[in-house]
């Protein structure tokens, strides 16, 4: 993070570990997929690729992780994405 006259600026790296850690804290995501640890950053917009449990309802985790990501980078860098898109790469096996 760089200060410079009160200012200050978060990586967007550290932007999609923070996605990241959130959107596994959410019932029925297993894990992210794909490149970039499964979370894009682009023109202030956040793309995330997950993969979710054998019968978890993806429209449910879908609403639940935009909410948590959302909340998420609200409180730990006071950053709200302009939209939060959520990709299911991958299903579990049943």
């Amino acid at each position: 993070m760089d200060t410079t006259d009160g200012h200050s600026h978060i990586a967007p790296d550290v932007l999609c570990r923070y996605a990241a850690d959130a959107a596994r804290e959410v019932r029925g995501v297993t894990g992210l997929v794909g490149r970039h640890g499964g979370v894009k950053i682009e023109d202030g917009s956040l793309e995330l690729r997950l993969a979710v449990e054998w019968g978890a309802s993806i429209p449910d985790v879908a609403e639940a992780v935009q909410r948590r990501v959302t909340d998420y980078l609200g409180q730990m860098a006071d950053v709200r994405p302009a939209s939060i898109d959520v990709v299911i790469d991958e299903i579990g096996a049943p």
